[in-house]
């Protein structure tokens, strides 16, 4: 087996429109190894609008990263943004050089001020990541107790980049 080190991977591959590389069998297997250790995600973070606590992005980092580490598995995710849409695409490697990508599109709002565009972009990593990897908070339900609005089926649209965004619902 090659090291990390001894391996490429193509960016002509990656950076087209594949979602994934033509073989997934050894990446697949170890994902199914790190999903069996991987505990839920800590919520440790309080919303203050809806009084509510959360599993913030590093909650989910320290809850995969040694599962996905100790099974050859790495994460990168690149964020960008255009006008009032944030994107963060998720990249799952494997040592193998096999790989997964996603690509995760939301709407920022009237206001795509520079907090507002980290605040997207840090959300749109966490739902990715924990997507991606298959981890969850204790006791999630998609954020519905906490703002009363219909479950995310309802709300989510194709857009044709091959992301999910939320619509307005308002």
């Amino acid at each position: 087996m090659e090291t990390m080190s001894q391996l490429t991977y193509p960016a002509t591959e990656i950076s087209n429109n594949k979602t994934s590389s033509s073989s997934l069998v050894e990446l697949a297997t170890a994902l199914a190894k790190a999903q069996g250790e991987i505990e839920s995600a800590k919520k440790d973070s309080t919303n203050p609008h809806f009084k509510s606590k959360y599993a913030d992005l590093a909650s989910v980092w320290d809850a995969i990263r040694g599962p996905l580490s100790k099974n050859g598995l790495s994460v990168v995710q690149m964020p960008t943004a255009y006008g009032s849409e944030v994107s963060v695409t998720t990249l799952l490697l494997h040592a193998s050089g096999q790989w997964i990508k996603s690509t995760l599109t939301m709407l920022v709002g009237d206001k795509a001020t520079p907090q507002a565009v980290g605040s997207a972009i840090t959300y749109a990593k966490r739902y990715a990541l924990t997507s991606m990897t298959g981890v969850a908070p204790d006791d999630d339900d998609d954020g519905n107790a906490a703002s009363g609005s219909a479950s995310m089926s309802s709300q989510a649209q194709r857009v044709p980049s091959g992301s999910w965004t939320k619509k307005d619902t308002k």
